[in-house]
């Protein structure tokens, strides 16, 4: 089944005019998962990894609500789900991404996030793929309530902000569309409280997996973006950021 979505759940993807930087590192394929709990800065540190190396960033929750936010069958399932306060099926999760990795626009390698999600998966995705790394990005929960209540999304383009230190120019207008910012359906205290402690029961496991590999890298995502980011490139040896 071929998964509709914004190029796929593409995001952040490299740059094709081969800067510096993914000049002298392309040559080699990279694949790197990142994980970490809802507001920890995934998206954002995939992206600028992304930029640098040629990568092809699938993040699983981005196919997720292009397909709510464009009414697909997929979305439907997907939004009962998140309006219940719950995380979408693991196996819904791995059709996704199965489904994505198939199609091979991935010539210098991937940044994945949202999956494995159970240890099945985990098992599945190293025998698989020659994975480079894994990316925990370690945020506590009182810090992942604080950021993760403060984000806003565009209803019309679908532009992601947080209010805390990506603040739109004009309150509660995207600076790109003007389209209106709401908070998203499943971003309450209720269904936040139910999304960690599933994420924790189910990430655990996975993570023990993958350290007993050696694969894992542990960051501390509570200070800003470049250090974060300078720290994850120090872990995994690679060149520092540049902005």
């Amino acid at each position: 089944m071929r998964v509709p979505g914004p190029k796929g759940g593409i995001r952040g993807a490299g740059r094709r005019d081969g800067g510096a930087l993914g000049a002298y590192y392309s040559y080699r394929m990279r694949k790197y998962v990142i994980m970490g709990v809802q507001g920890s800065g995934k998206g954002t540190q995939s992206a600028m990894l992304a930029s640098d190396l040629d990568l092809v960033h699938i993040a699983v929750g981005d196919i997720f609500r292009w397909n709510v936010q464009n009414h697909t069958k997929l979305g439907a399932q997907v939004r009962r789900t998140m309006a219940a306060g719950e995380l979408v099926s693991d196996d819904l999760a791995e059709g996704v991404v199965k489904d994505r990795l198939t199609q091979h626009d991935w010539n210098y390698g991937f940044i994945i996030d949202g999956f494995p999600r159970n240890e099945r998966q985990a098992e599945f995705f190293l025998e698989s793929y020659d994975i480079d790394g894994i990316i925990h990005l370690m945020l506590p929960d009182s810090e992942v309530r604080r950021r993760v209540m403060a984000r806003r999304l565009c209803d019309g383009c679908g532009m992601d902000y947080n209010l805390i230190d990506s603040s739109p120019r004009e309150e509660g207008r995207c600076d790109v569309c003007g389209g209106k910012l709401v908070q998203r359906e499943d971003d309450t205290e209720e269904a936040l409280a139910v999304r960690l402690s599933e994420y924790h029961d189910k990430t655990n496991p996975v993570l023990d997996i993958f350290r007993r590999k050696e694969y894992v890298v542990t960051i501390d995502a509570r200070p800003d973006k470049i250090e974060v980011q300078q720290a994850i490139r120090a872990a995994l040896k690679l060149p520092s950021y540049q902005g």
